[in-house]
């Protein structure tokens, strides 16, 4: 034990190293500014792909937290480069929050206002303002916290609805993704929400949204998270009632771990103990989806008793967290060896050895899905995320381990 977590750090360490030199080498759009929308799975640049709100806020917080946490300077500049972009073509000046798609040329191009993309700049803006107190930064967050709350939120059942038109308007198509129900309210974006709400009570603790941010909690301990199964509903309609159930484990594993942080971040110790409970909890039910091999299986249909028998990449990513987070929950080291078993899973079979970064995911026979590998839902999030956070769990944890020794 005493050599296995400065290993996992040192490992977390490199890979974050990887997986930012790569965006870093790829990606920059030296024509157009920002970013580019697309590189496909042979790392083929489609220069004049559209970009998306959600890509660009997710790397805008990659190199934010990468910089906050090792004080590399360069990644201090791609933020920059980032938050720039976002702040010049993404946010709507007329109608506030942010449009999901631009075209390569920054011009809008798909303007509705996904409640999911708003939660992203508010994460990315508040992450960026920790590194540089950037006013702007900490304005556009809390701008795009009152106008989620002034459109978005459902005063009379609670929650958030996904989606508006450009002016904020009622849509028909409320989707995420073409895979998505068309309902009112999802898991997902409420997930998102605590944790940009999360992160922006770091920066600005203004006690309404610490409000906000313990109701979110219990709205997943109440209506999402089902306290039988411990698995989540993931679509709703606006009464909080369940529309599908299908069981996604990576979202369940890496909800484990993010109520708990947004309770930790609150201060509140009720809804902490809450939390640590759920978070174990839900661990051990994710269990059903982890495979012999180490890998964790994509979604499974109760109804039918169907797996999809893909492994994506980001799941992965969440179960290296959600384990090690139930490891420093109980200190019982079979989380630590689920943890582990992740990380070995990602390093056999979802890096991409010759081109680099992570593949979007294996099929049963450890394929890879040939699927983007830069592109609208496909980011350094989820994987530069794991790194950081596994990476600030072991300090934390070998800190402690030192003061009680003294």
């Amino acid at each position: 034990m005493e050599n296995i977590l400065p290993e996992y750090r040192a490992a977390m360490q490199k890979e974050l190293e990887n997986i930012l030199s790569f965006w870093m080498s790829h990606t920059v759009d030296e024509v157009n500014g920002g970013f580019i929308g697309q590189i496909d799975f042979e790392n083929k640049k489609i220069t004049d792909a559209p970009k998306g709100a959600v890509l660009n806020a997710r790397i805008l917080w990659s190199f934010s937290a990468a910089y906050n946490l090792t004080g590399n300077t360069t990644y201090l500049d791609f933020a920059k480069r980032a938050f720039d972009y976002i702040c010049r073509y993404f946010i709507d000046k007329d109608n506030r929050g942010v449009y999901w798609l631009v075209d390569h040329k920054g011009h809008p191009l798909d303007t509705k206002k996904q409640i999911y993309a708003q939660a992203f700049a508010i994460y990315a803006f508040s992450e960026y303002y920790k590194a540089t107190k950037d006013t702007a930064a900490i304005s556009n967050a809390i701008d795009l916290y009152d106008v989620i709350n002034k459109y978005s939120y459902d005063t009379i059942h609670g929650g958030y609805t996904e989606a508006f038109t450009k002016d904020w308007n009622t849509i028909e198509d409320r989707r995420l993704s073409d895979k998505d129900a068309n309902e009112k309210k999802s898991m997902n974006t409420h997930l998102h929400v605590i944790e940009a709400f999360s992160a922006l009570y770091q920066i600005w603790p203004y006690e309404p949204v610490k409000k906000k941010i313990a109701e979110l909690i219990q709205n997943f301990s109440q209506h999402i998270i089902d306290p039988i199964t411990h698995h989540q509903h993931l679509f709703f309609d606006e009464q909080w009632r369940p529309r599908s159930t299908t069981v996604s484990y990576g979202h369940d594993v890496e909800t484990a771990w993010l109520l708990q942080e947004a309770a930790a971040i609150i201060t509140d110790d009720d809804l902490i103990a809450t939390t640590k409970t759920i978070a174990v909890s839900m661990a051990d039910a994710v269990k059903k989806g982890l495979d012999k091999d180490g890998g964790l299986w994509y979604e499974y249909e109760p109804a039918t008793d169907h797996l999809i028998k893909e492994k994506h990449m980001w799941p992965q990513a969440e179960a290296m967290v959600g384990y090690f987070n139930a490891y420093q929950n109980t200190m019982d080291k079979k989380y630590l060896d689920s943890s582990l078993a992740s990380w070995q899973f990602v390093q056999q079979y979802i890096h991409d050895k010759q081109n680099g970064e992570w593949y979007w995911g294996v099929k049963e026979n450890y394929a890879p899905m040939q699927q983007d590998k830069v592109g609208v839902w496909k980011c350094p999030y989820h994987n530069s995320r794991a790194c950081i956070e596994i990476i600030k769990r072991i300090n934390h944890l070998q800190k402690n381990n030192l003061n009680q020794q003294v």
